[in-house]
Formats: structure tokens, C-alpha cells, sequence
């Protein structure tokens, strides 16, 4: 007996998509960072520091957070286009942990760190079904 009202399962094309939508959102958001580091700090509510040294060092630190986000986003399309629901599923759990420690680091300075947990479980989700969870 399902818990849901229709069948999800590791094998669903749905499940599949969704997999495409987070790795979308994670190059999108890494090519943000790295062109547009600014407005990439601003999804952590972090003011882009006034002293110009300063700024041109977070500015390098947002494009390392760039490429990760990259990274994470490319290892997902691999693993859904290449790979199997398992690695996928694994993947996408791990990505629910960087979602989890951003978070942690906006709550240590005060704010934004539901725009990183908001996704977590969404992500932790997927992961699950394509793990064989809901099998």
C-alpha cells in the first residue's frame, strides 16, 4: 500500500526531472556566484563588504562557492544522464548536507538560512525515492 496518492519509484521519469531541476539550479546558482558575486552573497544575506581588499577577497571565496555549486549541479546531471538511481540518490543526499552547513553558517551570523534549508528536504526526498526508499 502507498503512502502517496500515485506511484513514485527509483525508476519514475519524474523523479529523473526532478533530479535535472536541482542539478539546473545548482550550476545556475554557481554561474551566478562567479559573474555576479555580489548578488550571489546576497542569498546568504551577507552585505558585500566597503573596503576594496576586503571585497576582492570575498569575491574569490564566492567563486570557489561557484564552482562547488557547479561541481554539485554537473555530478547530479552525470549521475541522472550516466549513472544509477543509487549514485544519484547518494549524490542528491549529499547535496542536502551543503544545503544544511550553508544554512548553519547564515545562523551563525543572524539570518538567511532558511534560503539553504527551505531546498534540504526537497533534495533529501529525491534522494530517498531514488535510493529505492519508496520502492
Amino acid at each position: 500500500m502507498s503512502l502517496l496518492p500515485f506511484s513514485v519509484s527509483s525508476q519514475s521519469a519524474a523523479v529523473a526531472s526532478a533530479a535535472y531541476f536541482f542539478a539546473a539550479i545548482n550550476v545556475g546558482f554557481g554561474i551566478n556566484a562567479i559573474l555576479r558575486p555580489t548578488n550571489g552573497l546576497s542569498f546568504f544575506e551577507f552585505a558585500p563588504p566597503a573596503d576594496p581588499s576586503t571585497r576582492a577577497m570575498v569575491n574569490s571565496l564566492m567563486a570557489i562557492y561557484g564552482v562547488r555549486d557547479i561541481f554539485m549541479g554537473a555530478a547530479m546531471a552525470a549521475a541522472a544522464k550516466f549513472g544509477s538511481p543509487a549514485a544519484l540518490g547518494w549524490i542528491l543526499i549529499s547535496s542536502t548536507g551543503v544545503a544544511i552547513a550553508d544554512g548553519l553558517v547564515c545562523y551563525s551570523h543572524g539570518k538567511g538560512q532558511w534560503n539553504h534549508w527551505s531546498h534540504a528536504p526537497l533534495s533529501a526526498a529525491v534522494g530517498l525515492v531514488l535510493l529505492g526508499c519508496l520502492d
